[in-house]
């Protein structure tokens, strides 16, 4: 099967396994951002603009669901498709090891972002979100993330 579509076919499955993961087990904060992983990976696809508008539908979708800080994951999720796409001109990796640092620091810019962009009462303290909870759901979104991009065979390289 073709690589390419086995990629776009995990990038569209990602988002909406995240939402039945978040809310419809509603499993929230305990289930993996599954969304911020689908958009990295299609990032590294799409040109600027076409990442930036990824983001921004994504986070519309994330914005339906959140009450007091709506259009925070639209404005996040757009500059992260921005990010993620202007990093195929930094980074030209496709090692596990890039993989899953790719995952992990782009998932710990979404919260970061996030906490910059929220308003007061959803922010939390800072040192907690950014240095205890960004890492951790960074590492555990690379982790499943890889685990599922590995075993569908879509991060798998031609030639490699």
């Amino acid at each position: 099967m073709n690589r390419s579509l086995v990629l776009w076919g995990v990038a569209f499955l990602l988002p909406i396994l995240h939402f039945l993961l978040h809310v419809g087990f509603g499993l929230g904060a305990r289930a993996p951002d599954l969304l911020t992983v689908g958009l990295l990976v299609l990032a590294r696809e799409l040109r600027t603009g076409a990442a930036a508008g990824a983001g921004f539908t994504l986070g519309l979708l994330e914005d339906a669901f959140s009450i007091l800080a709506f259009g925070a994951n639209a404005v996040v999720l757009t500059v992260v498709g921005i990010l993620g796409s202007r990093s195929r001109d930094l980074f030209v990796g496709d090692s596990l090891v890039f993989l899953a640092s790719y995952l992990a620091l782009g998932t710990w810019v979404r919260f970061a972002l996030h906490w910059v962009v929220a308003g007061e009462e959803v922010r939390g303290d800072a040192t907690r979100v950014l240095l205890l909870e960004a890492p951790v759901a960074g590492v555990y979104a690379a982790a499943v993330g890889m685990a599922l991009l590995l075993v569908t065979g879509a991060w798998v390289r031609e030639g490699g």
